[in-house]
């Protein structure tokens, strides 16, 4: 037997309600309500739980603290269009286009800064 899937993770942030209106505007994510008024940020079969800094559930992770993720999200289109997209949105690029490697292979990213100041890698697998 083994781990077979990330269903979900969970992501400490200062404002909920920033972080969904970046998420989804940038990435294309889904904002999701569930439990008591709880949000998670649902794309593929995963989904990001959002706990706010100083108000997390419980348990949780030992130090959790907003801008300490480094995330890598494949797009589903070309790099091209997400670039664009980021500037239509003036979403600054740190770093990119540049070759990286991905769980299946070579990818190409684009790096950016959510609101929280985490690393968001957005990826685009290379054809093989």
């Amino acid at each position: 037997m083994a781990v077979v899937a990330l269903d979900h993770l969970v992501l400490t942030v200062k404002n909920i309600d920033q972080t969904c209106s970046f998420y989804v505007s940038v990435l294309g994510m889904h904002e999701v309500t569930f439990g008591a008024n709880r949000k998670a940020l649902a794309f593929g079969s995963q989904k990001i739980n959002l706990h706010e800094y100083g108000h997390e559930f419980e348990p949780k992770a030992n130090l959790p603290t907003p801008g300490s993720a480094d995330l890598c999200f494949v797009w589903a289109s070309s790099l091209t269009e997400f670039i664009e997209r980021l500037q239509d949105l003036g979403v600054p690029i740190l770093a990119g286009p540049v070759a990286r490697t991905g769980a299946l292979g070579a990818i190409q990213s684009v790096y950016i800064r959510d609101p929280d100041e985490n690393l968001i890698e957005v990826s685009v697998y290379e054809l093989q």
